[in-house]
């Protein structure tokens, strides 16, 4: 891909892809955080991965993408973490539980695809994200 460059439109429809991909079925999709190594394959179950919580997103769960961007809507925060551990990564899922894709996990400003108020999640506590997107590069 390194010789190919996107029209903004082609960048557009392919992060919108996500948010159709994501929106399938009847209810809402979920985010579950881990701990440990992501899987080298998101279709690989999280072995040896703690479940940290499970946040539902909204739906749809994103507006039309811009510049090649696709920012998600605000997501409720699971009040009450499953486990504590420190968030590694996550798996992002549609209504009925397939899942879409891996992504890594930062702290607010870490540059994650998905970034929280803290990777350091107690049992308990509060998970809460500031931060989702994807972002389809220009080339």
């Amino acid at each position: 891909m390194a010789n190919m460059r996107l029209a903004t439109a082609t960048r557009n429809a392919l992060a919108q892809r996500f948010q159709v991909l994501l929106d399938a079925g009847a209810g809402n999709g979920t985010i579950k955080f881990y701990t440990g190594t992501q899987p080298a394959s998101a279709d690989d179950p999280p072995t040896g991965a703690t479940l940290l919580g499970t946040l539902t997103y909204a739906k749809p769960s994103a507006p039309a993408a811009s510049g090649g961007v696709l920012t998600f809507n605000p997501i409720t925060q699971d009040d009450a973490a499953d486990a504590t551990g420190t968030a590694a990564w996550a798996r992002v899922a549609d209504s009925a539980d397939n899942t879409v894709f891996d992504c890594d996990v930062t702290a607010t400003g870490g540059g994650g695809t998905i970034q929280l108020n803290t990777v350091n999640i107690v049992a308990g506590g509060p998970i809460s994200i500031t931060s989702f997107t994807i972002t389809v590069p220009a080339g």
